[in-house]
């Protein structure tokens, strides 16, 4: 636990805010509530009185955790306040003034400390889940709170991603770019198909794709929950891995890891020997629709029908200012119809943990989402982050039409498989839009030009 002065709000940033109000339309739970205490100038106002001494109070602490950090408000701000470091600081401060029971504390060790950097308890707990899912036992109905924390609950994807970690994929066609692939931690038992679709769209980009095998969680969950100093020790075994070879960049498909991905060098900024390596890291960290936005590129797809909307993942938008790539991406796409939904860059109510911790606020916000998710009468959902997909299908269950929810690269994967022509007697899973947790790639050996790890052909 970060117990360092060097973690706690710093007063430029305070100073900052002249508390002109223009953050309250911008942040959902001041939306919901329209309490004062529960919008960002609220909140940093209350930061400002325990920087000048004021005590750490259960009602401070409260008013912190009902925020999502959806970094809303900075997008929203004229003054360049930077709220998203500002709360995640204020967490590192409140976090030994928590009273937690034996149970929470041991909990919350487990997930932060074993389960999230440990491949082997991710793999035993994707099982168990999967086992769950596949008997179809559901939480019983005297349990309400268990019954909608399962709504949200992923999907185990068998085969899982990690199988895949340390490998190399060459370019489908000419090589053109050297990327390494941040694969994540429940993203590897939950989004394995969208893992592997981010592969293959790559491959059909020109990219030779190199899975690092040493890396880890990139901290994002820990950072937001005021662990500043376990998330240093991943973000330094992800810079290790990633650095050692000479990549064009190296990228996400999951838009809230991204944010903090990008952020390493603030993380380790008074890190004598990672500051200078941190620095060099965040520089070639992008999303990956950011990436393919960026490259010229234009593989021939195949049509995909059907109408789409995009919801901004926050932090992307947001936290790394990423808004038209994906929209851009989805208008490519032959025989879609982009419609674009109002207020697309308010927050669906995911937030990391968010949806699990405080589910009540979480759910009002996708209410108020789904809302706008409605009016676009699109039959489909594009977002750039699985904890944000897993949010909207529950929001399409629950408030929506039954709107079927898709990662962008998803979309591409779909088109791209498409356009290629199919062997009646050897269809590819997946082809005709079948749904993501249909669809599994079987993956061949094949020789490397690069000793130092497995290549395996496309996927």
């Amino acid at each position: 636990m970060a117990t360092s002065s060097a973690d706690f709000p710093r007063q430029a940033d305070l100073d900052k805010c002249v508390h002109c109000g223009l953050c309250l339309n911008a942040c959902p739970t001041y939306r919901e509530l329209h309490i004062e205490m529960d919008s960002p100038r609220g909140r940093i106002f209350q930061m400002k009185q325990v920087a000048a001494g004021a005590p750490i109070t259960e009602s401070y602490i409260r008013h912190l955790d009902l925020c999502l950090a959806c970094r809303g408000c900075e997008s929203a701000c004229p003054s360049g306040v930077a709220y998203g470091r500002l709360i995640e600081a204020a967490r590192t401060q409140i976090e030994p003034h928590r009273q937690r029971s034996w149970f929470a504390r041991t909990l919350r060790s487990f997930v932060f400390e074993t389960l999230l950097p440990s491949r082997a308890w991710l793999k035993f707990a994707g099982s168990l889940l999967r086992l769950q899912q596949s008997t179809g036992i559901k939480a019983p109905g005297f349990l309400p709170r268990l019954r909608e924390l399962e709504s949200l609950a992923p999907k185990a994807e068998a085969p899982f991603f990690f199988d895949q970690i340390g490998r190399v994929f060459p370019a489908a066609v000419d090589r053109k770019y050297r990327v390494a692939f941040l694969a994540g931690c429940v993203a590897n038992v939950a989004f394995a198909r969208l893992n592997e679709a981010t592969v293959r769209v790559l491959q059909a980009n020109g990219c030779e794709v190199t899975i690092p095998g040493d890396q880890t969680c990139c901290g994002a969950l820990h950072v937001h929950s005021g662990l500043r100093d376990a998330a240093r020790g991943l973000a330094k075994r992800n810079i290790d891995a990633c650095l050692s070879q000479d990549f064009d960049a190296i990228l996400t498909n999951a838009a809230g890891c991204g944010s903090t991905l990008k952020e390493y060098h603030e993380l380790l900024e008074h890190d004598s020997g990672y500051a200078d390596r941190a620095r060099a890291f965040s520089s070639k960290m992008k999303d990956v629709t950011e990436f393919l936005g960026s490259i010229e590129s234009n593989p021939p797809m195949g049509e995909v029908r059907g109408t789409v909307t995009y919801q901004d993942s926050c932090h992307l938008a947001h936290g790394q200012g990423v808004r038209s790539a994906p929209r851009e991406l989805l208008k490519r796409v032959p025989g879609l119809t982009f419609r674009e939904m109002p207020l697309a860059d308010v927050c669906c109510g995911s937030a990391g943990i968010y949806n699990v911790v405080e589910t009540e606020m979480s759910m009002n916000v996708l209410k108020s989402k789904m809302v706008s998710v409605n009016a676009s009468q699109a039959d489909r959902i594009a977002t750039a982050n699985p904890g944000c997909m897993l949010q909207l299908q529950a929001g399409a269950k629950k408030f929506g039409r039954g709107q079927r929810v898709s990662h962008v690269i998803e979309i591409l994967d779909e088109a791209y498989r498409n356009a290629a022509p199919q062997d009646p007697a050897n269809p590819r899973p997946g082809h005709n839009g079948q749904a993501r947790t249909q669809s599994r790639s079987v993956i061949h050996p094949e020789p490397s030009t690069l000793a130092s790890a497995k290549t395996v052909r496309r996927l």
